[in-house]
C-alpha cells in the first residue's frame, strides 16, 4: 500500500494494531489509571535465577501472564529504543529511534513508511495521557534521558543525543520525575556536561518544579510537579546503594512516592517505572546485578500491586523491552540433571556488592593481596587464580562488572550466550484483566494501554505532530527554519504582520505583532505539546493549536 496516499494517521494502524483480538480483552476507559513497570533487558532466566536467589514466589508471579514477540523495524534483534517506543507509541521504529517513524523496514509484516514520514514525531502515551487531564510520571533507575523513559517523554532518530531529549522532557510538563541524569541539564560550569552552557534545573524551577537530589527531600516532598534526580549519571545497583550512594533511594521507594504524588488526580494518572541496571548487569553478564536489580525491581512490582488491589481501578502491565545475554541455568560447565538449587545460588548469596559497587570501593592500591581481601570480603570468593587476580588488577571502576561477573558465573552453574541481546520472545505479565492472552506483539502493549484509558492514540496524531510547513504553508504563511544558532534552531513563520518564533524541543511559541503606527508588541503561549524537528531532516512538527492561537494573535493581544 502507497502510505503518501492514505489519511496521514493511517501508519499508526498498520504498524501498531498486529492483533485486533488484544482489544478485545479491555473495554475502553475500564480503568483509571494505568501503570507500566520494565525490567530493562530482563529475560526468562533473569527471572528463574531470581525466584530461586529468593526463595520465594516473585511479586509478578501474581499476575496473569502472556507472551509477546519483540523485534523492530528493521531487526529481529531489538534494542531499548525502539523497543520501548513500540510500548509507547503502538509503533515498530528501527534502532535507536525514540518514538519516532523509522527510515528503514526490512523485517516481514512491518508496513514500510513512505520516504516524506520518515523521523516523524508519533504520540505516546505519556502524553496522550496528560491531555486527556490524567498526571503523569517517569520513574527509572538509568538517566531519565535513557532509551525507555525518553520513548515515553520525548522524540528523536538517536537515543545517544541525551541533552536534546533533556529539553524536550523539561518542556513536557510530566507531574512526577525520578531517576539520574542530572549532568545532563547542566553546564560544566555546574559540574554538567551540557555543550549549550544552559542550566536547565534553573529552567525547571522557574516552570515551577521543586528539584530535589536526596532520599531524604523527596520523602519529604508533599505535591507533584518535581523532578528527584539522584545521580550526576546513572544511579547505583541495589545491593551497592547503602555502601557507596546512601542518599539515592530504592526503586520501590520512588515508586511508592511516585503514586502518592499523582493518585490525588481526580482523572488519573500514567506512570512508568523502569528497573533499568538489569540490563546493565545482564551486558556485562554479570549475575549478581542481574538479582540485585531485579529483586529491588520486584519490590517495585509489590508496592504497585498493593496499591492496585487497594485502588481497584488501575491496571498494571509488567514487560521486558528485550532479553540481554542470553543468560541462562546451566552450561557447558554444568549439565547435570540432577542438580541441587544451591549449585546456584549458594555462590550468589556470598556477594554483598554488584562488580560495579567492588569498582567502586577498591580505591587502595591493587596488590595481590588487597586484591584478595577484598573480593573475598564482598565476593566470598577465595580462591581466585592468578589470571584472575590480574584481570581485576587491570580493570576500571566502570568495568569491573565485566570482570567478576564471568567470575561469579563460572563458580555458580549460569552461563551466557552474548554480551549484547537476543531475540527471544518473552513473557508480559498484567494485573486487572483474567483473560487469556494470545502471543502479542511489543506494539499491543501501547494499544491496551491506551483503550484501558479511553485513549486512541491515532487521534492524538495531527493534533500534537503536524507538519509545519504544511500547517502553516496552507494558510499562506512563510515558513523556514532559523538555524543560525546550531545548538538552538528556531523554526519561524510569518502571517502577515505576526511572527511566530517556535524554539525546537521546547513547547513554546512567541509571537510578535507589528502594529500600524511601528510598534512591536509580542506575547510568549505554551504550547499542549511539543515541537520537534524530524532530524537529521529540516522538517519540523508542531502541535494544530500552534495555528490556532497565531490565527487569533491580534485578539489576545488586547
Amino acid at each position: 500500500m502507497n502510505l503518501s496516499a492514505t489519511p496521514k494517521r493511517f501508519y499508526l494502524f498498520a504498524l501498531g494494531l498486529s492483533l485486533a483480538a488484544t482489544l478485545s480483552v479491555v473495554s475502553a476507559a475500564d480503568f483509571k489509571n494505568v501503570v507500566v513497570l520494565i525490567p530493562d533487558g530482563c529475560g526468562v532466566a533473569h527471572t528463574t535465577v531470581t525466584r530461586w536467589y529468593k526463595g520465594a514466589p516473585l511479586n509478578t508471579d501474581r499476575m496473569t501472564v502472556g507472551m509477546m514477540r519483540n523485534y523492530n523495524s528493521n531487526s529481529i534483534l531489538t534494542d531499548s529504543a525502539p523497543a520501548a517506543s513500540a510500548f509507547a507509541t503502538g509503533i515498530k521504529t528501527a534502532d535507536r529511534f525514540i518514538s519516532a517513524l523509522p527510515n528503514s523496514t526490512s523485517i516481514p509484516g512491518v508496513t514500510p513508511v513512505a520516504a516524506e514520514l520518515y523521523y516523524k514525531p508519533v504520540p505516546t502515551l505519556l502524553e496522550a495521557a496528560r491531555l486527556e487531564g490524567k498526571s503523569v510520571g517517569l520513574v527509572s533507575i538509568s538517566m531519565v534521558q535513557h532509551a525507555t523513559p525518553a520513548a515515553y517523554s520525548a522524540h528523536i532518530y538517536t537515543r545517544s543525543d541525551y541533552q536534546a531529549i533533556a529539553v524536550q522532557q523539561v518542556y513536557q510538563n510530566m507531574d512526577v520525575v525520578f531517576g539520574g541524569g542530572r549532568e545532563n541539564l547542566l553546564p560544566p560550569k555546574e559540574g554538567g556536561i551540557r555543550k549549550d552552557g544552559a542550566n536547565y534545573l534553573d529552567v525547571l524551577k522557574a516552570l515551577g518544579y521543586q528539584v530535589i537530589s536526596r532520599r531524604t527531600e523527596m520523602m519529604s516532598v508533599k505535591e507533584s510537579r518535581v523532578w528527584g534526580l539522584f545521580a550526576m549519571n546513572e544511579m547505583a545497583h541495589d545491593f551497592d546503594r547503602e555502601l557507596i550512594r546512601p542518599d539515592e533511594p530504592s526503586l520501590a521507594e520512588m515508586t511508592e512516592k511516585a503514586l502518592d504524588l499523582l493518585s490525588p488526580n481526580p482523572g488519573g494518572f500514567f506512570l512508568m517505572v523502569e528497573g533499568s541496571k538489569i540490563d546493565d548487569a545482564a551486558h556485562a553478564n554479570d549475575p549478581v546485578g542481574v538479582v540485585s536489580d531485579y529483586l529491588a525491581f520486584d519490590k517495585a512490582v509489590g508496592t504497585v500491586l498493593d496499591y492496585a488491589q487497594k485502588d481497584g481501578q488501575t491496571l498494571v502491565v509488567v514487560v521486558s523491552d528485550h532479553d540481554t545475554g542470553g543468560m541462562s541455568i546451566g552450561s557447558t560447565r554444568a549439565t547435570s540433571t540432577s542438580m541441587a538449587v544451591g549449585a546456584l545460588v549458594n555462590p550468589l548469596k556470598k556477594a554483598i556488592l554488584t562488580g560495579e559497587g567492588l569498582g567502586a570501593v577498591m580505591t587502595g592500591t591493587r596488590t595481590p593481596g588487597y586484591v584478595k581481601e577484598l573480593v573475598g570480603k564482598y565476593y566470598g570468593i577465595t580462591d581466585l587464580s592468578d589470571a584472575e587476580v590480574a584481570s581485576i588488577t587491570k580493570a576500571s571502576a566502570t568495568s569491573m562488572n565485566s570482570v567478576v561477573g564471568p567470575m561469579m558465573s563460572t563458580r555458580s552453574v549460569i552461563g551466557w550466550t552474548t554480551g549484547s541481546h537476543t531475540g527471544m520472545d518473552l513473557p508480559f505479565y498484567i494485573y486487572g484483566m483474567d483473560q487469556p492472552f494470545k502471543t502479542m506483539e511489543n506494539t499491543d502493549i501501547a494499544l491496551i494501554c491506551a483503550r484501558a484509558m479511553g485513549i486512541r492514540l491515532t487521534e492524538f496524531d495531527a493534533r500534537l505532530y503536524s507538519a509545519a510547513d504544511q500547517l502553516f504553508g496552507n494558510r499562506g504563511a512563510n515558513v523556514y527554519l532559523d538555524k543560525k544558532d546550531a545548538a538552538n534552531p528556531v523554526l519561524t513563520v510569518t502571517l502577515g504582520r505576526k511572527t511566530a518564533f517556535l524554539p525546537i524541543h521546547k513547547n513554546r511559541m512567541r509571537v510578535q505583532l507589528h502594529l500600524d503606527n511601528g510598534q512591536v508588541i509580542a506575547n510568549e503561549i505554551q504550547l499542549e505539546g511539543l515541537v520537534i524537528q524530524a532530524l537529521p531532516t529540516d522538517r519540523v512538527y508542531v502541535p494544530q493549536q500552534a495555528l490556532t492561537l497565531l490565527a487569533r494573535a491580534g485578539a489576545w493581544f488586547n
